[in-house]
């Protein structure tokens, strides 16, 4: 304890009195981004910006580098605004578009249901042969079948409904067939593990789940055709001929 009373008030005030002085700011600070001004006597500083190359006018490379782009931009502006089969519309909406109908707007989404409605793009006309495979790659473009050759039939509702019947007993037929041998197949699997010995019966009814081999090529119930691949790659390559005299 303090026997002097004047002491302790004398070290009261030395602890006690204000440190305004730790507050004053002796250094000049930079400005930065926490709302304090910039210091104007400093140089600007500069950034550091990357020329971009300027495609040439009249090169051959970047002509075909803009059409490349071109033709990316709009193939990938004709997937996202490829036309739906079936348009999904509210009640509301549906209603609007009667209405816009009525007064001769029609839309093209609208348009192309009409179309596909009435018919018009379902496929070539009827006194064009229909192409058999792919386009500008089928039978009749690569001159293996002539167009001119090709039976044409008239056929009425009637001869369709007939030919709907037939094709329908004659499906029935195969799955029947196909069932049947399936049966079969079975029953002469189960007498063959049978006649096994025990040992390897044993062994013959373990599943195999082996993959089958990836270099093996698919079973046919006929020979391949000899020089079959080669007249059909003359006959592309007499195709893309043409079109390029064309």
């Amino acid at each position: 304890m303090f026997r002097n009373p004047k002491a302790l008030i004398t070290s009261l005030e030395t602890v006690l009195q204000p440190q305004s002085h730790l507050c004053i700011q002796r250094f000049p600070v930079s400005g930065t981004a926490k709302g304090k001004g910039k210091d104007k006597t400093a140089p600007a500083l500069k950034r550091s910006v990357i020329p971009k190359k300027k495609p040439s006018g009249g090169g051959g490379g970047g002509g075909g580098r803009n059409v490349a782009t071109e033709l990316a931009k709009s193939l990938e502006e004709a997937c996202l605004n490829a036309p739906t089969p079936l348009r999904y519309l509210s009640q509301k909406d549906r209603w609007r578009e009667a209405e816009r109908e009525k007064l001769g707007l029609i839309s093209k989404e609208r348009q192309r249901e009409l179309d596909s409605a009435n018919g018009k793009t379902a496929g070539p006309p009827a006194d064009e042969p229909f192409p058999m495979g792919t386009p500008g790659f089928d039978y009749i473009s690569l001159g293996l079948v002539d167009a001119d050759k090709i039976p044409k039939y008239d056929l009425t509702v009637e001869d369709g409904r007939r030919l709907a019947k037939e094709y329908s007993r004659v499906l029935m037929r195969k799955h029947r067939a196909r069932q049947a041998a399936e049966s079969t197949l079975l029953r002469l699997k189960k007498e063959a593990i049978e006649a096994l010995p025990e040992k390897l019966k044993a062994a013959a009814l373990v599943p195999d789940f082996t993959p089958f081999p990836a270099n093996r090529f698919m079973a046919t119930l006929t020979p391949p055709i000899e020089g079959y691949l080669d007249k059909v790659k003359e006959a592309a390559k007499r195709s893309v001929m043409k079109a390029k005299l064309r």
